[in-house]
């Protein structure tokens, strides 16, 4: 057996030194090392061999897989170099050509007005919440005051999963789970996106963004509303914007209102874009009613809130002068680039 390592050590390093390229020095290799290799094959027969004998004949086959392991080794790194310098004189490089361009993504105008929407309500100290987009109907009317009449509850209006589920309607039902798990003060925006059973057309989708607010503390009126919104406005459209407030109704909040802005196009003097008036409507608000509160455990005797809630997608058209909502979900890079 001494004899054979032997031969299979000098067959080795002749076919090493014989061998073109790497892959046949891999074919060596797996020949000789493998898990069927030749010397691996030797190996498995030395239970045959007495006791005297095995450690003679290991330490020569371990000597033998060594060398042929360090010829490989050496070999290979040789031949490594040979073919990248073969490759370096086939293969030629034109510094001066163009690179390829690469086409980078753009942020969606929804994400670039959301974002700075976002910037403004963290500088007033408001943290974002998040909740299901399918939602109970508890927590999307019941809790929110909604009468059982309400039109906005039936089948041409919402999208019902069950009797029981839906798809929210508006981000209000993150406003009641964080009441309902949250201490006041409470401080907060929610933003996501809404489903309503609407036609398409240039103003409506079945699928649209809200962003709401809450805040729930202590002493709370409706100049804190004012002053909060007034603020908000000013940093979006500029500062010249004045805002004005109109009387509504929204069974969450009492008293309740909408919000206008002065005109970013006109100024507030008149335009075709504010229909003449000089205003434009942009969100709806209120105080929170108190069976709201009562119903998340909060004791409207002692913390009262302000609640307010816009639609990002119509925000996000009057910024840029969008006419039509649906170029919003078209995704059409050609739109989403010129933001």
């Amino acid at each position: 057996m001494k004899n054979l390592l032997e031969q299979l050590l000098e067959n080795a390093k002749g076919e090493i030194r014989q061998a073109a390229n790497l892959k046949e020095l891999e074919d060596i290799r797996i020949k000789f090392l493998g898990k069927k290799g030749e010397v691996t094959n030797i190996l498995k027969d030395m239970k045959n061999l007495s006791a005297d004998e095995r450690p003679a004949i290991g330490k020569i086959a371990n000597e033998v897989r060594e060398s042929i392991e360090g010829l490989l080794e050496s070999v290979k790194e040789d031949k490594k170099r040979l073919e990248i310098a073969a490759q370096l004189k086939t293969e030629s490089i034109d510094v001066t050509m163009p690179s390829k361009r690469l086409h980078r993504g753009h942020k969606h105008p929804l994400n670039l007005v959301l974002d700075e929407i976002k910037e403004i309500f963290i500088g007033m100290g408001f943290k974002i919440a998040e909740g299901p987009e399918v939602e109970s109907v508890y927590h999307n009317f019941d809790a929110l005051n909604a009468p059982v009449d309400h039109p906005s509850r039936s089948l041409s209006d919402t999208f019902y999963i069950t009797e029981d589920l839906l798809l929210r309607t508006q981000t209000s039902p993150i406003q009641v789970r964080t009441m309902k798990h949250s201490k006041p003060p409470i401080k907060i925006i929610a933003p996501g996106r809404c489903f309503r059973n609407d036609e398409i057309d240039a103003t409506h989708s079945p699928m649209f963004h809200q962003l709401e607010g809450l805040v729930v503390d202590k002493d709370i009126t409706m100049a804190d509303l004012k002053g909060t919104l007034d603020m908000f406005a000013k940093r979006l459209f500029g500062n010249q914007t004045k805002t004005k407030f109109r009387p509504h109704y929204f069974p969450f909040t009492e008293p309740s209102g909408e919000v206008d802005v002065t005109c970013f196009k006109c100024g507030g003097e008149g335009c075709r874009f504010c229909g003449g008036s000089g205003w434009i409507e942009i969100l709806g608000c209120g105080m929170v009613h108190p069976n709201v509160l009562r119903e998340c455990g909060i004791d409207p005797e002692i913390y009262n809130g302000f609640a307010f809630g816009m639609g990002l997608d119509r925000i996000t058209m009057m910024k840029y002068e969008i006419d039509d909502i649906r170029v919003l979900f078209e995704n059409d890079v050609r739109f989403i680039k010129q933001f």
